[in-house]
């Protein structure tokens, strides 16, 4: 009887709208070497000498202008001409279709400062710190962002609002506020690489961009970057700059 039970308790669970697709996803967890690209992005591309922590859009997003809420069919894709038309179209299929749902980044990134999550504008709970300068942080912060380690999990905190640190005209932010990323894609052969990154200013400026790269034996390089769309205001030289020099 109770295997019986447990047979026809499993036949429900497989039957309930949604169950399966959720298996789907959690299948297709970001890889680790994913979180290496995410990782030679934003070193090569965005941090700075000044740059203390980066915030992160907890879920994967893409979108080619900042009223889009998702990606655009390959035939639009194609008409930008991205990348002088570069781009293979397996690799634009590839790239559409793995980022038609957003997925959940987690704390497996390992550039050399302290980043937090925010999910619909704002903090989370302080998960992670891999700076130096994690102590320095507190004046950012209620409370300084510790480090997670086995034997414990962060204390509760309530979430908060993304700070904001102005810079002196002509200097970088400490914070960088924020970025979001969408899922990697990459070529049949697996030399082709494709992801897309935004960077979003608490003042409502910012970009998305296109990032190509490319294998080169075991390791991968930054083949090409291309802006997909942009916000500019009258005071965005005295906030910094977009990517790092």
């Amino acid at each position: 009887m109770v295997l019986i039970i447990n047979l026809f308790l499993a036949v429900a669970v497989l039957s309930v709208p949604g169950t399966a697709e959720a298996t789907d996803q959690q299948a297709e967890a970001i890889s680790s070497e994913d979180y290496a690209l995410y990782d030679h992005v934003v070193t090569s591309k965005f941090l700075t000498s000044e740059t203390q922590l980066v915030v992160i859009e907890r879920m994967t997003r893409f979108r080619l202008s900042p009223d889009q809420e998702g990606p655009p069919p390959i035939d639009n894709f194609l008409e930008q001409g991205y990348f002088a038309g570069g781009l293979s179209t397996d690799l634009i299929r590839a790239f559409i279709s793995v980022n038609r749902q957003p997925s959940r980044l987690e704390g497996r990134f390992h550039f050399a400062v302290g980043y937090r999550f925010t999910t619909e504008g704002r903090l989370e709970e302080p998960e992670v710190s891999l700076s130096p300068y994690g102590l320095g942080l507190a004046r950012f912060f209620s409370a300084p962002v510790p480090i997670r380690g086995v034997a414990g999990q962060a204390p509760p905190q309530a979430s908060e609002p993304v700070p904001r640190a102005r810079a002196r005209p002509g200097q970088a932010p400490s914070i960088l506020d924020h970025l979001a990323f969408s899922r990697v894609a990459r070529s049949p052969r697996n030399d082709h690489a494709l992801l897309y990154v935004e960077v979003l200013r608490p003042d409502g400026t910012g970009a998305g961009f296109l990032v190509w790269c490319r294998r080169q034996g075991r390791s991968w390089t930054l083949f090409d970057t291309e802006v997909a769309w942009t916000i500019q205001a009258q005071e965005e030289t005295e906030e910094g700059p977009l990517l790092a020099p």
